[in-house]
């Protein structure tokens, strides 16, 4: 079965990364994993949270990223940091505050990713959805529509980045990096009306997306 690396990047969320990150930390699964915290130069207290958690769960690891230069295009560097640092062969790039509502959730993962080389995940109230793609050019249209860049969003403190609405991305390590060079790119608003029609007529066609109900806490 395969290990997974989960990555995400994080600035200043210190109360959200004690609330939310331990259900990363706690999944069930035998092969084992990794989570990989990279860390935009937080100013508050995210660092010492951290090292807490990591003396808890060892299969907790962080880096960082230097004081951040609002010039330069930020999560592409934090993504690629954590990619760098991963040990496995497959990656689940995510968020956050999208944090898994079962501790079954890598093990469902595991047991029908199969062999598409990118896939993209929801969380359901029930359960996650799974979308997969033939290679990372087949999710080239999802990814810039949902990963565009917006005036708004690159005002706000945080970040110069609108997240998709999928909650997280599958990936083979070999083909992380070619996925990142498709986040944060400005398309036009024909472009964007475009990919949408095609992404409208592809999903008539194209192979179905997988619903996976996995157990959550309350239901035992």
């Amino acid at each position: 079965m395969n290990k997974f690396s989960v990555i995400m990047t994080v600035y200043d969320q210190a109360q959200e990364l004690e609330k939310q990150l331990p259900a990363y930390l706690k999944q069930t699964y035998e092969p084992g994993y990794e989570v990989i915290v990279v860390d935009e130069s937080s100013t508050d207290e995210t660092p010492d949270v951290l090292k807490r958690l990591k003396n808890e769960y060892p299969h907790l690891y962080s880096t960082f990223l230097p004081k951040p230069n609002r010039r330069i295009v930020r999560r592409k560097q934090a993504f690629n940091v954590g990619i760098k640092a991963a040990k496995n062969e497959w990656i689940i790039i995510t968020k956050l505050s999208s944090y898994p509502l079962a501790e079954d959730v890598l093990q469902a993962i595991s047991e029908v990713i199969a062999d598409s080389p990118l896939t993209l995940g929801y969380h359901l109230k029930k359960g996650i959805r799974l979308q997969p793609f033939y290679d990372v050019d087949d999710a080239r249209k999802h990814i810039l529509r949902l990963e565009r860049r917006l005036k708004k969003i690159r005002e706000f403190k945080r970040g110069n980045y609108a997240w998709g609405r999928y909650d997280f991305i599958i990936v083979k390590k070999e083909f992380a990096y070619e996925l990142l060079s498709h986040f944060e790119q400005s398309i036009s608003a024909t472009h964007l009306f475009g990919i949408r029609l095609s992404i409208l007529w592809k999903n008539l066609i194209r192979r179905p997306s997988t619903t996976l109900l996995v157990t959550s806490p309350t239901d035992s």
